[in-house]
């Protein structure tokens, strides 16, 4: 059994205060943390168990999230960029790149490149990731499925990894074989999620509506690559509220990208927000690819960034993740496989400030995968799974953040704790 611990003086983010139903100007909190759950959260720096039977940290401020979730991840194509040579600007350049790349995958490859980006994940202190895997071939299972499919039973108990089956719409385009794929899809065992890329290129309402009939049919949660242009004429969120409600849909879809929203006119952006909020849709930015890929031309400075609609979508209570996307691969030189780093990117992107305070919560809401969100993260009862910022800040935050002490079911798994959080308990053993 594992020594109780006090964490005294913590710094919680204001939106999980306001859920905690802790009173308006509650600044530092302590969190008592037995047998590996959290067993009490209460405002001020009382020490909640007897010092004596317990370890204490005093946090002096240090600000501490729930540990994380990467809502959009590609664990298939990470690291190829070093062996693809010169890829072509914007989506579809890095579309035609990745698909060379893949006649080299084996088992192996993807494993060993997957297995890395879950090892990066896991030390940023991420718990839940969600992967999409290519899955263009008609009639072929991917050889990365099986791989991710191995690699979520491994990763048990540590990283709760979900897999997409990523398609092309048009694969949806009879509704017999949209059945047979969701079947297939589902057989597959947890965490598997039905998924499509729904793009101007590939429009059909048709096919959309058969892969959401296949989904509610077989039980699956949605996961859609939506709108990734900056084409105003696209229509793939707003149908999908329309279909969603038509269909009395019962799971959750999650729409990745919708980068469209952003070139419309306002009236209409904000009005299929407005339908948005009415449905289980999440939306998640993937604001480091997005940057990179959207208005992308040679020799050019972009002038459109391709975020979605974010504070619109908050204004009105859509569930908002921010996610890594891609990883040092055609589609993105850049990345780590630690959420943070793509959520200081959308704050100076989009502008989302406080950061800490107000936005943090888009890394950490496992819960708004799931068919019915709701459950904190972090509260009395849960597993004590929870990250510690000690250089962090409230006004600089994320900036800062590399380093961080990682607790799983309240054991530390990264990092250390600072020698002056350790010095109240040493004080009291000296007396």
């Amino acid at each position: 059994m594992s020594r109780a611990l006090n964490l005294r003086n913590a710094r919680l983010p204001r939106w999980l205060l306001k859920a905690l139903g802790m009173a308006h100007g509650t600044a530092l909190v302590s969190i008592v943390v037995e047998q590996g759950r959290i067993t009490r959260i209460t405002p001020g720096s009382a020490l909640g168990l007897d010092a004596g039977s317990a370890s204490t940290w005093d946090l002096q401020g240090a600000l501490v999230l729930p540990t994380m979730v990467d809502a959009h991840l590609h664990l298939d194509k990470a690291f190829t960029l070093e062996r693809v040579g010169a890829v072509k600007p914007g989506l579809l350049g890095a579309v035609e790149a990745i698909e060379g790349d893949r006649a080299h995958w084996t088992a192996a490859d993807v494993r060993r490149r997957a297995s890395q980006g879950l090892e990066w994940a896991y030390a940023a202190g991420v718990t839940h990731a969600r992967s999409h895997c290519d899955w263009w071939e008609p009639g072929v299972v991917p050889t990365a499925w099986g791989v991710l499919q191995e690699l979520a039973q491994d990763w048990s108990g540590r990283v709760r990894l979900e897999r997409v089956s990523l398609m092309s719409l048009q694969r949806y385009e009879e509704r017999s074989v949209a059945m047979r794929l969701a079947a297939q899809v589902a057989a597959s065992g947890a965490g598997a999620v039905l998924g499509g890329f729904v793009h101007s290129t590939n429009w059909s309402p048709q096919a959309l509506r058969h892969l959401l009939e296949a989904a509610q049919k077989h039980g699956l949660s949605v996961d859609l690559h939506m709108d990734e242009e900056l084409n105003p004429a696209a229509q793939g969120l707003a149908t999908t509220t329309d279909l969603l409600k038509a269909l009395r849909f019962e799971g959750r879809v999650v729409c990745g990208h919708t980068c469209a929203l952003a070139a419309q006119p306002p009236a209409q952006a904000l009005q299929t927000l407005d339908r948005v909020a009415q449905v289980p849709i999440t939306l998640v930015t993937l604001p480091v690819t997005n940057l990179l890929l959207q208005d992308a031309r040679t020799g050019c400075t972009p002038r459109q960034r391709g975020l979605t609609l974010v504070k619109e979508a908050r204004a009105r209570g859509i569930p908002v993740l921010v996610a890594s996307d891609n990883v040092q691969d055609p589609f993105c030189p850049l990345g780590s496989f630690d959420p943070l780093e793509a959520l200081t990117t959308g704050v100076a992107a989009a502008q989302l400030t406080p950061a800490f305070d107000d936005w943090s919560d888009s890394v950490c809401r496992s819960d708004w995968l799931a068919a019915v969100p709701g459950a904190l993260p972090l509260q009395p009862g849960a597993v004590a799974d929870l990250v510690i910022f000690p250089r962090a800040n409230v006004t600089g935050f994320p900036s800062r953040s590399q380093d961080r002490v990682v607790l799983r079911a309240g054991r530390i798994s990264h990092g250390q704790p600072e020698p002056a959080w350790l010095a109240p308990r040493l004080e009291g053993r000296a007396a």
